[in-house]
């Protein structure tokens, strides 16, 4: 049976001696919640961890794309597609890509999310000549545009290559590498850093009764041997961002206990993204049907987020989640504490 360690993390400025720093970052734990499967939880203190679990959980993440990872950085959606669900359509063709990708930079962004395809519930499959021809020509007016890295979204490796030829960095794949199995090898043969993200089924069916022995043990299993298996193709854990994948394939309730507990993720050794921006348990929650009209209840989830050490915000809300973050810093940690 599997040991988990969740760091339970603070971000005081006063630290105990025995504090140990999270993954490189402000927060710090003197203690962990241990879960196992079989038996309820219990507290134990950050000395009494197998090496192996402290290091995973301390060692400093390394840059992806050239950005270092010790503070939160913001990933920007930008949405290709007629039927997204919150902004489909508004983005569609390089000019306008190119307009709101120079916003984005202007309002803080550390990098840029493109996506061809809807993987909102419901979403049909897009053909791949389709997807291309959406996402090449606004990643090479991107690339033209800004100077952040660019991310292709997709779950599909002739894709992936149209889009690391017009400029791509990075892929982000919301099947975890499991829709393509040509992907993980071509971005193993290209050097390229990958999002690994935890999905129940595809788009089409995942919100019909997903259902979970442990959901955030059920996750952390997959996204452990997806790791492993990127490993094992040539992809180091350097290279690998975790996302547990909020609303796919989750209930409302999935997705409180994860973001409760996101913090067992680091115990990965990842990088660790969480998009959340504008979902439908924000709405639910907060009572706002409209999807533009939830950017408080993202950010509200986006700070708990930073609070317990997430590296990247995948958001669609740049200069509000920018603007949270900093006072958040200024508030939890004393950056920019000025007379």
């Amino acid at each position: 049976m599997s040991d988990y360690f969740r760091p339970l993390i603070l971000n005081d400025l006063q630290r105990p001696e025995d504090a140990v720093p999270l993954a490189g970052g402000s927060g710090w734990f003197t203690d962990v919640e241990h879960l196992r499967r079989d038996r309820p939880s219990e507290i134990l203190p950050a000395s009494a961890l197998p090496d192996n679990a402290l290091n995973a959980l301390s060692e400093p993440r390394q840059p992806i794309c050239g950005l270092s990872m010790d503070k939160p950085r913001i990933m920007g959606i930008l949405n290709v597609t007629p039927d997204s669900f919150s902004d489909g359509g508004k983005f569609s063709g390089p000019a306008l890509a190119a307009a709101h990708g120079r916003q984005m930079v202007a309002d803080g962004v550390d990098m840029i999310d493109v996506g061809g395809e809807s993987t909102r519930p419901g979403a049909q499959t897009v053909p791949v000549e389709s997807e291309i021809a959406r996402v090449e020509p606004v990643i090479t007016a991107l690339r033209h545009a800004v100077s952040v890295p660019i991310s292709i979204d997709t779950r599909k490796s002739t894709v992936a290559d149209a889009a690391v030829a017009a400029g791509a960095t990075l892929v982000n794949d919301v099947s975890g590498f499991t829709y393509d199995k040509m992907l993980a090898l071509y971005c193993a043969r290209n050097d390229l850093p990958v999002c690994v993200m935890h999905a129940r089924g595809d788009p089409e069916t995942m919100q019909k009764d997903p259902r979970y022995e442990d959901v955030l043990l059920d996750v952390y299993d997959f996204l452990a041997a997806q790791v492993l298996m990127l490993q094992e193709l040539g992809i180091p854990r350097s290279r690998i961002i975790v996302d547990p994948g909020i609303g796919f394939g989750k209930n409302q309730t999935h997705n409180l206990k994860i973001l409760r507990n996101v913090s067992l993720f680091h115990g990965l050794g990842c990088t660790v993204l969480i998009g959340a921006s504008r979902k439908g348990f924000i709405g639910r929650i907060s009572g706002v049907g409209e999807a533009a009209r939830r950017i408080p209840g993202s950010v509200a989830v986006a700070l708990a987020c930073v609070a317990q050490g997430v590296q990247i915000l995948r958001v669609h809300d740049v200069p509000e989640t920018v603007q949270a973050i900093a006072l958040w810093k200024a508030v939890e940690t004393g950056e920019n504490d000025v007379a």
